[in-house]
Parts: structure tokens; sequence; C-alpha cells
């Protein structure tokens, strides 16, 4: 079997032909196999790297966002009852949505919101050293 494969440049055509054997496709099927599995890497041996929060990209910020959140949230919770708690997460939901409604579309909106539920938290936990609570 010959295939042509023929070039066509601005003032002549140049023509090549290749050999091939009646079963090249299934052969090519298996190097495009074997070609994949070289490059998928194994098991990755190496540990991930620690982040440093306040983070370096939008990921990492967001996660250092979230476990400040997480933080603020659970010493929150300590101070006030249940039934308050769930008052506070609507309330400083709805604040937070509302003062940053303009970045809804953006990639930055949810780390903005998170950032501000937690300001929202740990200012209500100074106000409550302030009565003397340390």
């Amino acid at each position: 079997m010959v295939t042509s494969i023929t070039l066509h440049g601005d003032e002549q055509t140049i023509s090549a032909y290749i050999p091939c054997r009646a079963d090249a496709p299934e052969r090519m099927r298996r190097l495009l196999i074997l070609g994949v599995l070289a490059v998928v890497p194994g098991p990755a041996n190496a540990k991930p790297s620690a982040i440093q929060c306040p983070g370096e990209n939008t990921v990492e910020m967001r996660y250092c966002a979230e476990k400040s959140w997480e933080q603020s949230d659970a010493q929150l919770r300590q101070k006030v009852g249940k039934r308050l708690m769930e008052q506070w997460h609507e309330a400083t939901k709805a604040l937070c949505s509302a003062a940053y409604a303009p970045y809804k579309d953006g990639t930055i909106y949810p780390q903005l919101v998170l950032g501000c539920d937690d300001h929202l938290n740990r200012a209500l936990l100074k106000e409550f050293r302030g009565m003397g609570e340390q």
C-alpha cells in the first residue's frame, strides 16, 4: 500500500510517497496508547507544599480566607447560642452579598464575601472582649 502526500506551494507541487503496511492504523493506535502511557505520571511522591497565607494565587487566597473564617466562626459559636448564630449568619450573608454585589460575576466574589463575613465575626468577637470577655 502506498500513501501519497501532496504539498502545494505557490509555483510548484511536490509529491512524496510513503510506503504503508496494511496494519498501519492498528500499529499507530498502539503507538499512540504507548505514547500516552509514557507521558501520564504515576502516583506523586512529592508532598504538597504548605500554603503560606495570605496566599499567592486565587485558590490559595480563598483557602486562607476560608480557614480564617472557620476560626472566627468557631470562636463566635462559643460565645452565642445556636439560634442567635443562625440569625447572625443570615444577616452577615445578606450584608456581605449586598456590599460586594458589583463583583458577583467575578472570580474574586466568593473570597470577598467570605472575607467580609470573617471581618464581621472578628468585629463582634472584639465587642465581646470589650465587655470583659477574654
